[in-house]
């Protein structure tokens, strides 16, 4: 031991020095005089070197303690970490790129999903402490989000107290800009409270004046940012401009700031005083149709204002009928969920989704991690009876896994790039903030953020396997507990996957249900053609008659047309008239007191209507042309609409009021029903009134419906040519009917797409995880198999032998998989569309589909091994 004190002593003086070099032929020289003299002593090889190793076990603690005395120590470690880990590295190249392209592929679809959802989980509304902003209002069936009546809103907001500041908007609407350069425009009407309640001060120029918003107050507008760069070119001077809004001039008196939002969302490229009368209004039953907004006093919750609006409900309630007020709500909510209502749901399924992706890839890494350990345990144990300590050698690995983790964000993030411009081009228009997912310096944080978690997860885990003193006489070492991890990642992984695939089955057969669905309307050979007239051009309805007449003229013919509907609106979704069931009245019948009824669809058509989309008329008969010069009022029902109003009775000839200030309409006509709530919507009862040559039947917007017996999309140019001769300046959508109910499903299909996509990378990594766990036992256990096969076993012996690894691994991570995916598919009822969250065709389809997938993954090494020679196995060590 005093030879051995020596020369460490003489070690220690070198690593002064700072040589390693030198230490290293020192080092070599003296162990190998040790392993000698030990051989001398009659011990084998292996404990020849086992002891040598031993007495020289100070050696790696006086590297590191003389380290620690030299300046900037730390950073000189690091760097020899760094130096080793990148040789080792390059020396196992393979398994680099494979982790690295692992990692690259969860960071980067976590990093493009966080950047689509930061905006509407996230981050910040643009708005003063938007935290306290909130909407207010009535719930009732006639209007799908809270709303106020002009008769009631003022006595809300001269009464409340929870809130520092109450204001209105009336919502958004078309308007032209008649300049020189004309262009069709959206406009708000804000009261002048609005902008300084959501705590927003112009870009340029000042808010609006109280005696602005009155009605006969001087004609003043708000532009936004993007109506200034592009239509006045980022004019300086436009402050104080007159510009002609639907022909009447108004004062520009500011420039909105960059990326100012509507609370509601809606497109404004100009807002102005909604200039109602406010005396008018108290007066008014109900009044004008308004959207409240309010901020919070400071330390007041939304359930705190809910309360205390409650007298002042209870002042709107009284103004309802009776037979109503069971139907009508006080509704108090932040302006986020306003905003965001069903997409906060989908985005935080598709952040959870992709952040099972990312544990996959972890788990597979820290399982290719821990598979390279094995292999190095040798070299470690070596290390650690050099003296290294287990935080060195910790320290080692974690860098090494850091190192890795980091080079994949890399990549990633390139990735994330490509992922990002994919999500945002098959994404729909209907998900908020689309438009601003980007990768900004926000999301370049997130996936540094996710590197060092990702590293430093699959780094403790290889860390904390501590090489074992058997390590340094054995080639080779078989880990228990690293086997267990290994099997429980594998098990993991299974259950995640059985998970995804479950919910994105569930989508994928829902949008199927939703898109196949029956509507009502034909939609193949359909051409649509949405028109809205500028209101200083076509200011009376008899000139917006004689267009729309003029025009339907001249598309019947074109060639290939077989019929031409025109009507103020068109299902299945979108706007359309809306009256109460239980406001109609019919002769002789008495009125109805159990509340609203519901909602009645109708809408202004042309005879050909029902021809133009194959609405069966299944009672009575449906319009005639010559009917549009007749003075009578005529009508036809639905046969949902049909049976509410006329039960067992025959409803043609019958009389109806839709309301008390519409005169009696003749039904004519019983049609089939039809869907106008959405795909997802339930139907709705729904009547047709006559559109007759009669300018007071007319309006500014209408739409035609070309039936086809040419493909629809090749019309377009025609009628293009056809209502530019009539007038040119009009402006024109023009669309088939396919597009248009595509379009309605581009929700579901993004979501249930995203999902699949997500599902099938999980499965795929499972499965891979699964194969390499059940190849490294079955390379582990080839002495074992050698053994077997030399005593008798035969190969399909060994076949069981090495698949029950994974079949038993499979069962358990099914079983958990179904038990946990049972609830959490539970989430997804809202949306699923005829079809429930515990399905039992799924589950039995995706347990079947992941057991087969993960079945081959188990038999492809499971074969390799019953092929393998015995006494090739035996030597194997």
């Amino acid at each position: 031991m005093q030879r051995v004190r020596e020369i460490l002593a003489r070690i220690r003086r070198i690593l002064r020095r700072g040589s390693e070099a030198e230490l290293e032929t020192e080092l070599a020289f003296h162990l190998d005089q040790s392993i000698q003299a030990n051989l001398a002593r009659g011990l084998t090889a292996s404990e020849a070197r086992r002891q040598a190793l031993i007495d020289f076990g100070g050696v790696e603690q006086a590297r590191e303690e003389t380290w620690r005395q030299r300046p900037g120590w730390l950073l000189e470690t690091a760097l020899q970490d760094t130096r080793y880990a990148l040789r080792g590295f390059r020396r196992n190249l393979a398994f680099t790129l494979t982790v690295i392209a692992t990692l690259a592929l969860g960071i980067g679809a976590t990093t493009a999903v966080f950047s689509v959802v930061d905006p509407i989980l996230f981050r910040s509304l643009p708005y003063a402490h938007a935290e306290r902003l909130v909407s207010v209002g009535l719930t009732a069936p006639i209007i799908p989000e809270e709303f106020m009546l002009g008769g009631s809103y003022y006595v809300w907001r001269d009464n409340q107290k929870p809130f520092e500041a109450f204001t209105s908007e009336t919502g958004a609407t078309e308007c032209d800009l008649t300049e020189r350069n004309p262009a069709r425009l959206s406009c708000a009407g804000v009261e002048a409270s609005f902008l300084p309640t959501l705590g927003v001060t112009p870009f340029m120029g000042r808010n609006f004046l109280p005696e602005e918003d009155r009605p006969n107050g001087p004609k003043a507008a708000l532009i936004s940012y993007g109506l200034w760069q592009s239509h006045y070119g980022s004019d300086p001077t436009i402050l104080n401009r007159l510009i002609a809004i639907d022909g009447k001039p108004a004062r520009v008196v500011g420039v909105l700031p960059k990326g100012f939002e509507m609370p509601a969302l809606e497109q404004a490229d100009i807002v102005v005083p909604q200039a109602l009368d406010e005396a008018e209004q108290r007066k008014a039953d109900p009044g004008r149709v308004m959207y409240a907004f309010a901020r919070l006093k400071p330390g007041i919750g939304v359930a705190q204002a809910s309360a205390a609006l409650d007298p002042v409900f209870q002042y709107s309630l009284n103004l309802a009928p009776p037979a109503f007020r069971k139907e009508v709500h006080l509704r108090v909510r932040s302006l986020r969920d306003r905003q965001m209502q069903d997409m906060r749901l989908t985005a935080w399924v598709l952040l959870g989704a992709v952040f099972a992706v990312l544990l996959i890839a972890c788990g597979n890494v820290a399982s290719l991690m821990m598979a390279r350990g094995a292999l190095r345990e040798r070299e470690l144990a070596v290390r650690s009876a050099l003296g290294a300590s287990r935080g060195r050698l910790a320290r080692q690995t974690l860098t090494e896994a850091l190192l890795l983790s980091f080079s994949g964000a890399v990549l990633g993030w390139f990735l994330a790039e490509l992922l990002l411009h994919l999500f945002v081009a098959l994404a729909p228009a209907a998900i908020p903030f689309l438009d601003k997912a980007r990768l900004d310096l926000r999301i370049a944080g997130f996936t540094i953020l996710l590197a060092c978690l990702c590293g430093a997860a699959f780094g403790i885990l290889a860390a904390i396997q501590r090489p074992r003193p058997i390590a340094l006489a054995a080639r080779s070492t078989n880990s228990g507990a690293q086997t267990w991890l290994r099997q429980s990642m594998v098990v993991t992984q299974i259950a995640v996957s059985m998970i995804l695939l479950s919910a994105s089955t569930l989508l994928v057969r829902s949008f199927w249900n939703l898109y196949s669905q029956n509507l009502g309307i034909r939609t193949r050979a359909v051409l649509t053609a949405n028109i809205t007239l500028g209101r200083q051009s076509y200011d009376t309805g008899q000139k917006q008659m004689q267009f729309f007449i003029q025009t339907e003229a001249a598309l019947r013919r074109l060639p290939g047309v077989t019929a031409v509907g025109v009507s103020d609106s068109l299902p299945p979704s979108g706007w359309h008239h809306e009256s109460i069931l239980n406001v109609m009245t019919i002769p002789g019948k008495t009125q109805s007191t159990n509340g609203t009824g519901g909602m009645v669809a109708w809408r202004w058509v042309t005879p050909q209507y029902f021809h133009a989309l194959e609405i069966p008329i299944e009672a009575g008969q449906g319009f005639t042309e010559d009917e549009r010069t007749s003075t009578e009022h005529l009508t036809i029902l639905s046969k949902l609409l049909a049976n509410r109003l006329f039960p067992g009775q025959n409803p043609i000839g019958q009389q109806i009021r839709p309301s008390p200030a519409d005169p009696d309409y003749t039904v004519v006509g019983v049609a089939a029903n039809v869907k106008n709530s959405g795909l997802t919507g339930n139907d709705e009862p729904e009547y047709y009134r006559l559109r007759r040559n009669f300018p007071e039947d007319w309006g500014p917007s209408s739409a035609l419906i070309l039936e086809t017996s040419l493909p629809a999309q090749s019309l377009a140019p025609w009628v293009r040519q056809e209502i530019a001769h009539i007038d040119p300046t009009v402006p024109i959508e023009i669309q088939t009917m396919s597009e248009r109910v595509s379009k309605l499903a581009d929700g579901p299909r993004f979501e249930a797409a995203l999902l699949s996509f997500f599902a099938f990378t999980d499965l795929a990594m499972a499965v891979i995880g699964l194969y390499g766990l059940t190849a490294y036992v079955a390379q582990r256990r080839t002495q074992e198999i050698g053994v077997r096969m030399a005593l008798g076993a035969g190969r399909a012996d060994i076949l069981r032998l090495i698949a029950w690894e994974g079949v038993r691994l499979i069962a358990l991570g099914g079983a958990l998989g179904i038990a946990a995916a049972i609830g959490v598919t539970q989430i997804l009822k809202n949306l699923l569309f005829s079809i429930g969250p515990h399905d039992p065709a799924t589950f039995a389809g995706v347990a079947l589909l992941l057991g087969l997938v993960a079945l081959v993954a188990t038999l492809i090494p499971a074969r390799a091994a019953m092929r393998v020679d015995p006494v090739e196995a035996l030597r194997c060590e």
